[in-house]
């Protein structure tokens, strides 16, 4: 890792008078870790690896540098091409990424524009007509617009990935790789992840050119504010439970995850029959029903919400005061992801998860291996009862799927065979599939294990993400997208 002197102002950095302006007024002054560690090398134009967590400021630890870039040699663009691109694994990320540019940008008229799915591919063709400065895109919508003409690539000076391993997970190495293979030779690329399984780690090395490596976080750590919860339950009472906690909890905002988009409708549904109002996001939705729901949800007009993992990445939601597994997850990792939405800018938060059956019990016992802690348990189930739960079969350890497993269409899951032998390798680990702009394409990399290393870099898994609320002049004092 680099060892450089850490800046503790963002004046420090010597960036350009339009975007410290822009700084001031979001009244940000303290950087954040990563970005105290990305941004002067970023600043000299040297690749960066990144092993970082969403909420860590790691966009701004991007941003600011290639603003700053831009302004030092500000060229037109070409028709249809960017100097900057960005790709990131979800639709709502890939809006934060242009919302954080765009407010470091204001004062400098920036051209920029968004490319994700489940919206018309018309107008997002006219947006890069006359050329852009910045595209943030999801690869598969921006594969679409490539190869439909659309879009060029070969004046791309700034390449961004963003949360890499997310991109691994819904089978997106191969379109990056196509993308890659369209880019100039020479740029600039700017590399993060939040872990550094093996196939990541050899993307990395095949895309960057001498980088510098800087990493936060300690490894497969929790939030100490987080109270963190294990109800075990019978399968058909996970409902019921639900509902009984949402009316019993002190809750302002709670975050649901089930593991298929099927089963995030029923949860939605049985709730609303318990006079609970929810919505779910995931990917079967378009992209307007999704943006109304975490409106709503920010809003405080609902205060649950019921989602994929897929589908929550990005959720960008201060205020969450509970996050509750209905469904276990069956990598440890996104444990730690997915309770990592609660306890921000210092406040506390809960995290419960629902268990039934032996699949889930093994699934907990791997996220206790993984965080180093043993999680209080409370027994709700019948007495006697020994409930097998109908969980979707997967197997435990690995993060893709070989193809003849993949789950594909509405996710739904099948009816468990009992406990299972437990298994380290890779298996049915894919992600729910949702539409080619959004999710994965069938995973490539099946059976490979997630927990290879590359030239000392080591695994790291999520920590909490303090975020800012959108479209909020105040803001806190780190940017944290």
């Amino acid at each position: 890792m680099e060892r450089t002197t850490l800046l503790t102002s963002f004046q420090d950095f010597g960036l350009a008078d339009p975007i410290s302006r822009a700084l001031k007024e979001e009244n940000y002054h303290t950087p954040t870790p990563i970005q105290a560690q990305t941004i002067p090398i970023a600043l000299t134009g040297r690749d960066v690896v990144g092993i970082a967590q969403t909420g860590t400021g790691k966009t701004a630890a991007f941003a600011l540098p290639i603003l700053h870039r831009i302004l030092e040699n500000r060229t037109r663009p070409q028709p249809k091409s960017c100097r900057v691109l960005v790709l990131s694994p979800t639709r709502e990320l890939s809006g934060q990424i242009l919302d954080s540019f765009n407010a470091y940008g204001r004062h400098i008229r920036l051209t920029s524009a968004l490319a994700i799915g489940g919206v018309p591919m018309g107008r997002q063709v006219r947006s890069v007509m006359q050329g852009i400065e910045v595209m943030v895109a999801t690869p598969g919508r921006l594969l679409d617009l490539v190869q439909s003409n659309g879009l060029k690539l070969n004046q791309v000076e700034f390449l961004v990935l963003d949360e890499a391993d997310r991109m691994l997970d819904m089978g997106f190495i191969n379109d990056i790789r196509k993308v890659v293979a369209k880019l100039p030779i020479k740029r600039q690329t700017l590399f993060f992840s939040a872990t550094m399984p093996k196939d990541i780690a050899e993307l990395a090395e095949s895309m960057l050119r001498d980088p510098a490596r800087v990493a936060v976080t300690p490894v497969a750590s929790t939030v100490e504010r987080i109270t963190q919860r294990i109800l075990q339950v019978d399968f058909a009472a996970k409902p019921a439970i639900l509902a009984q906690l949402l009316k019993q909890e002190p809750v302002d905002r709670a975050l649901i995850f089930t593991r298929t988009k099927h089963g995030a409708d029923k949860v939605v549904k049985g709730l609303a029959k318990v006079g609970i109002r929810a919505d779910a996001i995931h990917g079967n939705k378009s992209q307007n029903n999704r943006e109304r729901a975490l409106a709503a949800f920010r809003s405080g007009e609902i205060r649950t919400l019921v989602a994929t993992d897929i589908a929550a990445r990005g959720i960008d939601v201060d205020g969450i005061s509970h996050v509750v597994n209905y469904d276990l997850p069956n990598v440890p990792e996104t444990y730690v992801h997915r309770i990592g939405r609660t306890a921000r800018a210092g406040a506390e938060g809960v995290a419960i998860s629902l268990i039934a059956g032996a699949e889930e019990m093994g699934y907990l016992r791997d996220i206790e291996r993984l965080i180093r802690i043993a999680l209080p348990r409370e027994d709700r189930r019948t007495p006697g009862s020994r409930d097998a739960a109908p969980a979707p079969a997967q197997h435990r350890g690995g993060r893709s799927a070989p193809r003849a497993h993949t789950v594909r269409s509405n996710d739904a899951g099948q009816p468990s065979k009992g406990p299972r032998r437990r298994r380290r390798g890779g298996g049915n680990n894919a992600p729910p599939q949702p539409n080619r702009h959004e999710g994965p394409r069938p995973a490539q990399q099946g059976g490979k294990s997630q927990a290879g290393h590359s030239e000392g870099i080591q695994g790291v898994a999520f920590l909490h993400r303090e975020s800012r609320p959108n479209n909020q002049s105040n803001r806190s004092h780190r940017p944290q997208r």
